[in-house]
């Protein structure tokens, strides 16, 4: 899932429940509206050389901490900018609190990407309301 600062949803890329999530990520900083992000945030699961390079090639900064027996760490790592990626993962919490998407009860893709979306649209909706 691709969100804004503030969780609400980008963009989602729907993938198999054994495939990995940090191959995906150069796929997920293509998708969505055509905006130029300045900084791309993921946690360890992320933490690879391609992926940071995937991102430095789009001019993103990556926001991705690096694992504990990770060789050549840099010194200095932006904790206040990652703290934001709390964000996402409430952003995920709220689509989880819909029992159709927490049980994965559709059976195909198509059809739980389309409760998804449909989740997400009454999110948003429910976030731009001011009344």
């Amino acid at each position: 899932m691709k969100t804004d600062f503030d969780g609400l949803y980008l963009a989602f890329d729907l993938t198999g429940g054994e495939r990995g999530d940090a191959p995906q990520f150069p796929a997920l900083l293509d998708l969505g509206p055509d905006i130029s992000p300045r900084a791309a945030m993921g946690d360890k699961g992320y933490d690879s050389k391609a992926n940071r390079e995937a991102a430095r090639q789009r001019n993103i900064v990556p926001v991705i901490p690096y694992k504990s027996n990770a060789r050549n760490k840099p010194s200095f790592f932006p904790t206040a900018l990652y703290k934001g990626r709390a964000r996402v993962e409430q952003g995920v919490g709220k689509l989880k609190r819909f029992k159709r998407i927490a049980l994965r009860c559709e059976k195909t893709a198509t059809n739980f990407l389309s409760f998804v979306h449909l989740a997400a649209g009454f999110i948003l909706v429910k976030s731009v309301h001011t009344a």
